[in-house]
């Protein structure tokens, strides 16, 4: 009988070594699929992108800025996760789609608990675009926030205040809180109320100031100003004038102004009397004898 050989003690550098030219041949092996997925995806993305210009281009004919440009950038991004998956089956071909299906599957639902708040506002930003309760342009009230609409983001809805601020409210909020839309018509109305002398005919002083607000600038004239009287006051009857102007804030602030100004001309004109609060103030002198003595307080007092 032979001797049995012992097989040869390889060293730990050895077995690295091997490891390494196996990594080496492997990535060789695989250079034309690596190719063919780097060229795949450089296709992919020149139709993403055109896609996404196809989408965009269509909706902003049809007066849909910010909702051309979030379906845009949805296009988009779906493109690009597609060919990311088909390009890693090129590359590794044991890898199937389903499975990449199968475990972004499972992974969205981890995605979707960290990003709730992202996502909640990103498909109430696509139903704000969708519905189209306002737009670009339109003057909205929400919580205590006032101002012009300049963007709807996928995230956000961008207001610019009167005041030369902006105000970045989530659209999740907007969605679910009441907002007042301001110019969702050409016109609408306000009121002011005016208090006159319980000596003065509400009836009299109505049909003036009608007249006065008639031929003021910036009041409508269909539907025409009326002024009615509505309640009793200390002191005073309320009369309330309402009017019509374009629904703008800047019109409705200046012609407000301007109605104000011909209310009280009106009323200086005619005689008609505009009561003001009155204040009766007693001084009490305490350097006499009886200081606590009221009736002799106000016997000096007159």
């Amino acid at each position: 009988m032979q001797p049995v050989k012992a097989p040869p003690i390889k060293e730990p550098g050895d077995t690295v070594v091997a490891k390494i030219h196996i990594w080496i041949n492997g990535f060789f092996e695989q250079l034309p699929n690596i190719a063919s997925a780097i060229a795949f995806l450089l296709l992919a993305y020149g139709l993403a992108k055109l896609a996404s210009w196809g989408v965009r281009h269509l909706l902003h004919r049809r007066q849909r800025l910010d909702l051309g440009q979030l379906l845009g950038s949805i296009v988009f991004f779906g493109v690009m996760l597609l060919a990311v998956m088909i390009a890693a089956a090129i590359v590794f071909p044991s890898v199937k789609p389903g499975d990449i299906l199968a475990t972004l599957g499972i992974g969205s639902v981890a995605v979707g608990f960290a990003f709730k708040d992202i996502l909640q506002n990103l498909f109430a930003g696509l139903l704000l675009l969708t519905r189209r309760p306002f737009h670009r342009g339109d003057q909205i009230v929400v919580k205590d926030y006032e101002g012009t609409v300049e963007h709807i983001e996928s995230r956000a809805t961008l207001i610019k205040t009167y005041d030369g601020r902006r105000v970045i409210i989530p659209n999740a909020d907007i969605y679910t809180l009441p907002v007042t839309v301001n110019t969702a018509f050409p016109i609408r109305r306000s009121q002011l109320d005016i208090g006159i002398g319980y000596n003065d005919d509400p009836g009299r002083v109505a049909r003036l100031i009608v007249e006065a607000l008639g031929k003021v600038e910036g009041v409508v004239a269909e539907p025409a100003p009326d002024v009615i009287p509505v309640a009793f006051r200390d002191g005073d009857i309320c009369v309330r004038a309402r009017w019509w102007t374009d629904s703008l804030r800047t019109h409705v602030v200046h012609t407000r102004a301007r109605v104000v100004q011909a209310i009280l001309e009106t009323c200086r004109v005619n005689g008609i009397d505009l009561p003001f609060p009155t204040q009766v103030v007693l001084l009490h002198d305490r350097t006499g004898k009886n200081e606590d003595d009221r009736a002799e307080q106000r016997l000096r007092a007159s």
